[in-house]
C-alpha cells in the first residue's frame, strides 16, 4: 500500500543528495557556513518529500529543554530520520557518526565539512580518546554534541544496551546532558525502505545536570529515555499514546 510513495521518496532523497552534492561541491572549499546553507536546503526538500510522498510529519516537544549553548544530547535512535532532524532542530549540532560514513560519496564529504565527529569503533581506547577530544572542541565552540547511546538503530520497544561511550562524553565535556525520546521507527523503520504515514514525535526531556557519578548518570539517562520513548508507542489497543 505504501510501496510506491516510499520508493519515490527514496529516489527523491538520494537523488537530491547526488544533485545538490555535485552542485554545492565548490562550497566545500569555502567556509563551513556555505555548506550549512546547502545542507539546510537539502533538509527542507527531503522533509517536504517525506510529507508529500509518505504522509509523514514531525512534532518537537520539550523545546524549552533545548540548550542554547554547549550540551550533550543523548537520543534514542530508530531511523535515519533523526540524523537529519537534529540538524533541523538544533542550532549547530555535531553528531557522533561511525567512521565508515565519512567515506560515503556526498554524505561523508559534507558530514566532515560540517565538523561532525567520526569514531572508529574497532580502534578501542584510542578511538574513545579521539572522540572525547573532538567533543570537547565542539563544546568549546558552543555547539551541542549529539550521540545515540545505544550505538545502533533499534526497533521501537526493542531492548538494546546503552554503551559506555556516552558516560565518557558526559564526564569529559562537563556539560548538562539532554535525553531525547522519539518514535520515528513507527513510520520510518530502522531498516527497509517502506515508510508509513503518521507524525514522528521528538521529545527533549529535562536535562541531567553535569557532574553526576557515572553509574547514577547512566541509570537516569536510560530510565528517562526508555520510559518516555515507550510512552510514545501505541497502547495495547493500537492507539498512539499522547
Amino acid at each position: 500500500m505504501y510501496v510506491i510513495g516510499s520508493a519515490l521518496f527514496v529516489i527523491w532523497m538520494y537523488g537530491l543528495m547526488a544533485i545538490l552534492g555535485l552542485l554545492c561541491s565548490p562550497l566545500l572549499l569555502g567556509p563551513r557556513s556555505w555548506v550549512r546553507g546547502c545542507f539546510a536546503l537539502y533538509r527542507h526538500l527531503v522533509f517536504a518529500g517525506l510529507r508529500v510522498l509518505c504522509g509523514i510529519r514531525f512534532e518537537v516537544r520539550g523545546r524549552e529543554n533545548i540548550p542554547a549553548g554547549p550540551a550533550l544530547v543523548a537520543s534514542k535512535h530508530q531511523s535515519m530520520f533523526e540524523t537529519l532532524a537534529f540538524w533541523h532542530i538544533l542550532p549547530d549540532p555535531a553528531i557522533i557518526l561511525k567512521k565508515e560514513l565519512k567515506y560515503l560519496p556526498f554524505f561523508g564529504w559534507y558530514a566532515m565539512k560540517l565538523k561532525n565527529v567520526a569514531i572508529d569503533r574497532s580502534a578501542g581506547a584510542s578511538a574513545l580518546k579521539a572522540m572525547l577530544r573532538a567533543a570537547r572542541e565542539r563544546a568549546h565552540e558552543g555547539r551541542q554534541v549529539v550521540i545515540f547511546p545505544q550505538g545502533t538503530r533499534v526497533e521501537p520497544g526493542a531492548p538494546e544496551s546503552y554503551k559506555p561511550g556516552v558516560a565518557g562524553l558526559y564526564g569529559a565535556m562537563d556539560v548538562p546532558c539532554v535525553p531525547v525520546a522519539l518514535n520515528s521507527g513507527l513510520y520510518w523503520p530502522p531498516s527497509g525502505f517502506i515508510r508509513k504515514p503518521g507524525t514522528i514525535i521528538i521529545e527533549f526531556l529535562e536535562p541531567i545536570p553535569a557532574g553526576l557519578p557515572r553509574a547514577r548518570f547512566m541509570e537516569q539517562l536510560e530510565s528517562r529515555i526508555e520510559t518516555a520513548s515507550l510512552a510514545l508507542l501505541p497502547d495495547p489497543q493500537g492507539q498512539a499514546q499522547s
